[in-house]
């Protein structure tokens, strides 16, 4: 298929997970046993067990790709998805959320095995959230399951860096990795949290070194990846090997390089609320930025603008349209005429 033939700006592949979210106090987290602020991994016994603790929350498609697709979709970009559920209820609140935020979603659900993934997220008055993740059908991704004519067909196939764990998931990354190179297109990858980082550091390296073109960190997860306490060195060890690299520093906004080019992007000016999807946002914002043409400084301000408002309420989803915020910010504007 030739680069003429473009059906979407961004295609992501992840683990495909309801979120339960619900505001919950400092004792909760505690008499729970619960890490605050980090990811941690439950079996369904556990998921089961927690979900009856936690205090009324509600229940959205998530996880961290499937966030920033849906994003990119609110941009007013053309985004696809893949990611595995199961034939359950849980499965069909997935189905039917990421397809009316207008994202293509045709992966078949898996008929036996785990059941569909969730996140049981508690968000603390700090505006910290925990998340306890039962992964269930979501890491029996295949590489049988990611399309062909569905990753050449997009600009970017954005990867999810929590889905680097079983080995045919693994398999369904590099494959997705040698079509889109095949057919001349790029890859961009989260690395998702120290937790992974760590866990897969020497893999992780690899897969940058080797396969990544667009690369989205937050500082703690660039200087694990690269064992550095050091941002600056692990930034400069990572703007060798990627085309481009984004680093989020949280309240000091974040740094987009590229060969030469160094920008330091401003947060916007948020109340914060729930720290949700702070980072699938960013992504989401970027890579509609660098699908449009955009440049790169401008590409960090869309991105800093998709955090902010994800950030300045519960969930991990925007709750208005993001395409009028750049509208508002007369960015919009410069997308279409970069592309028109």
């Amino acid at each position: 298929m030739s680069l003429a033939e473009t059906r979407f700006d961004v295609v992501g592949i992840g683990n495909a997970i309801v979120d339960v979210v619900a505001q919950a106090d400092e004792a909760f987290v505690r008499e729970n046993g619960l890490v605050k602020g980090a990811m941690t991994l439950i079996d369904e016994a556990r998921a089961d067990e927690l979900y009856a603790l936690m205090p009324p929350g509600v229940e959205m498609s998530g996880g961290s790709a499937a966030n920033a697709i849906a994003g990119i979709a609110s941009l007013g970009g053309s985004a696809g998805y893949i990611g595995k559920v199961r034939d359950d209820q849980l499965g069909d609140v997935f189905r039917h959320d990421i397809r009316a935020s207008g994202v293509h979603f045709e992966t078949s659900p898996a008929t036996h095995g785990p059941a569909t993934a969730r996140c049981l997220i508690a968000v603390t008055p700090d505006a910290q959230r925990t998340m306890q993740t039962f992964l269930g059908a979501s890491v029996d991704l295949a590489p049988d399951d990611v399309p062909e004519e569905l990753v050449v067909s997009a600009q970017i196939t954005y990867l999810e860096g929590y889905l680097w764990d079983r080995p045919q998931a693994k398999a369904a990354f590099l494959r997705a990795a040698e079509l889109a190179h095949g057919a001349g297109r790029k890859i961009a990858l989260t690395l998702s949290d120290p937790f992974c980082v760590e866990r897969h550091r020497a893999e992780f390296v690899d897969l940058v070194e080797r396969h990544v073109d667009v690369l989205f960190a937050n500082e703690h997860e660039a200087m694990a990846l690269y064992e550095t306490e050091s941002f600056d060195e692990a930034l400069a060890r990572l703007r060798e090997r990627c085309d481009v690299v984004a680093l989020t520093r949280s309240e000091q906004g974040s740094v987009v390089v590229a060969g030469d080019e160094l920008h330091a992007i401003a947060p916007e000016p948020v109340h914060v609320v729930d720290s949700t999807g702070a980072g699938d946002l960013y992504a989401a914002g970027f890579l509609y930025g660098l699908t449009h043409g955009l440049d790169l400084a401008v590409c960090g301000r869309v991105a800093s603008i998709c955090a902010a408002e994800v950030i300045s309420h519960y969930g991990a989803r925007p709750l208005v349209r993001l395409s009028e915020l750049l509208a508002a910010a007369a960015i919009g504007e410069q997308a279409a005429s970069e592309v028109s």
